[in-house]
C-alpha cells in the first residue's frame, strides 16, 4: 500500500543519506590519516621526500589502517626521519649514494667553518675595540687574541685554497652545459657576497675602535680588518631585547643590521648548495678534504684561544676585555662547529673509500 501524502515507505529515502553520510565520514578519515602522514613525512629531508615520499605514505595509511594509532610508530619515523637529514648532511652513514654524501660532508665542513668564521669575527673584533683603548692587565689575554688573530688568517687561507678549485670545476660544468642547477646558488652566493662586502666596507667607518691607537702596538691585527669585522656582524647583539635602546639606533645602520643577516643567509646557503651541486674529479676530492683538515685545526685553534680568553675574563681583565652572554653563546657554537666539522670530514672521507667521487668529464 503506497503511503499517504506521498511520504516513501521507511529505508527507501533515508538509504541514499545513510549512504553519503557514510561515504563523507570515510573520505574524513581517509583525510585526517593522509594529514597524518604528511605531518611524519616533515622529518626526512626534502631529497628525501620527493623520491619516497609517495610510496612511504601509503605504507603509513595502511600501517595506521591496520593496527591503530601508535605512539612507537611516530618516534620510529622520526628517529629514522632524523638519521635520514644526518645522512643528508654528511654527518651519518649513506649507503645508498656515496658521492653524495661525500659532497654533503664537504659542504657541511663549508657551513660550520662558516658559521665558525662569522662568530669569530664577532669575538675578535670587540676584542679589536679593547685594544685600539687599553691594555689588558692579563698579558695572557693578548696573547689569547693573537692566537684567535692566527686562526682566523687560516680559516681565510683555507676558504681561498678549498673555493678556488670549486669554482673552476663550476665553471667547467657551466662550460660545458651543465651547470643550469648551479645558476640559483652561484646568484645568491655573488649577491650575498656583494652585499656584505660594500655594507661591511660603509659602516666600518662607525666603528667604535676609531680614534684608539694603540692596536697596533699590542697585537698584529689591522684596524681596518677589524672594522670590516665588526661591521659584518653588527646585527649579533643584545640590542635586539632591548627595542628602546635599539630605536636610538641612526635608520641606516638599523636598516643594515635587517639586511647583513639576510645576505649573510644567502652566502651560506650559496655555498652549501654549489658544493652539494658541482661535481668534482676523485684527485680534487682528495686535495679539498686536505684543505678541510686544515680548515678544522683552524677551528680547534681559534677554540682554544676563545677557551683561554673566556677563562682569564672579569677581576682586573678590565671592562672592554669581559666576555658576555652572546660571547658564551659564541663559544657554544664553535664547539658545535667543531664538532660537526670533524664528523662532516671522517664521513665525507668514508665514502669516498666506498665510492669514488665522479668527474663530469
Amino acid at each position: 500500500m503506497t503511503p499517504a501524502h506521498g511520504r516513501c515507505a521507511p529505508g527507501v529515502a533515508d538509504e541514499p543519506a545513510q549512504t553519503a553520510s557514510g561515504s563523507s565520514t570515510a573520505d574524513r578519515a581517509a583525510g585526517q590519516a593522509l594529514a597524518r602522514a604528511r605531518r611524519l613525512l616533515l622529518w626526512y629531508p626534502r631529497g628525501w621526500r620527493s623520491r619516497y615520499g609517495d610510496e612511504f605514505a601509503e605504507l603509513l595509511i595502511d600501517e595506521g589502517a591496520e593496527l591503530g594509532p601508535s605512539w612507537h610508530r611516530t618516534v620510529n619515523v622520526a628517529a629514522t626521519g632524523l638519521r635520514a637529514r644526518l645522512a643528508a648532511a654528511g654527518l651519518a652513514d649513506h649507503p645508498v649514494d656515496p658521492e653524495s654524501a661525500a659532497r654533503a660532508g664537504l659542504a657541511t665542513l663549508a657551513i660550520c667553518a662558516a658559521a665558525a668564521i662569522l662568530t669569530g669575527a664577532l669575538m675578535w673584533s670587540q676584542l679589536a675595540i679593547g685594544l685600539q683603548w687599553s691594555v689588558p692587565a692579563d698579558s695572557r689575554i693578548t696573547k689569547a687574541i693573537d692566537l684567535m688573530s692566527a686562526a682566523l688568517l687560516v680559516l681565510a687561507v683555507a676558504a681561498v685554497l678549498a673555493g678556488a678549485p670549486a669554482a673552476c670545476a663550476a665553471a667547467t660544468a657551466a662550460w660545458r652545459g651543465h651547470g643550469r642547477e648551479l645558476i640559483r646558488p652561484a646568484i645568491m652566493f655573488a649577491g650575498g657576497a656583494l652585499v656584505m662586502v660594500l655594507g661591511g666596507r660603509h659602516f666600518a667607518s662607525s666603528w667604535p675602535g676609531t680614534g684608539g691607537h694603540l692596536l697596533v702596538h699590542q697585537s698584529l691585527i689591522p684596524g681596518k680588518i677589524a672594522a670590516f669585522g665588526w661591521a659584518a656582524t653588527m646585527w649579533i647583539t643584545s640590542y635586539w631585547v632591548h627595542p628602546s635602546a635599539l630605536a636610538a639606533f641612526p635608520t641606516p645602520e638599523l636598516a643594515w643590521m635587517a639586511l647583513s643577516p639576510a645576505a649573510t643567509g644567502c652566502l651560506l646557503t650559496g655555498i652549501a648548495q654549489l658544493l652539494r651541486r658541482v661535481r668534482m674529479s676523485p684527485r680534487t676530492f682528495r686535495y679539498e678534504m686536505c684543505v678541510g683538515h686544515l680548515a678544522l685545526a683552524g677551528l680547534a685553534a681559534f677554540l682554544s684561544g676563545a677557551l683561554c680568553w673566556l677563562s682569564l675574563s672579569g677581576g682586573e681583565s678590565g671592562p672592554l676585555f669581559l666576555a658576555g652572554t652572546i660571547d658564551r653563546a659564541g663559544l657554544a657554537v664553535l664547539v658545535a662547529s667543531v664538532v660537526a666539522g670533524a664528523a662532516a670530514v671522517r664521513r665525507a672521507a668514508a665514502a669516498t673509500r666506498c665510492q669514488p667521487v665522479q668527474s663530469d668529464g
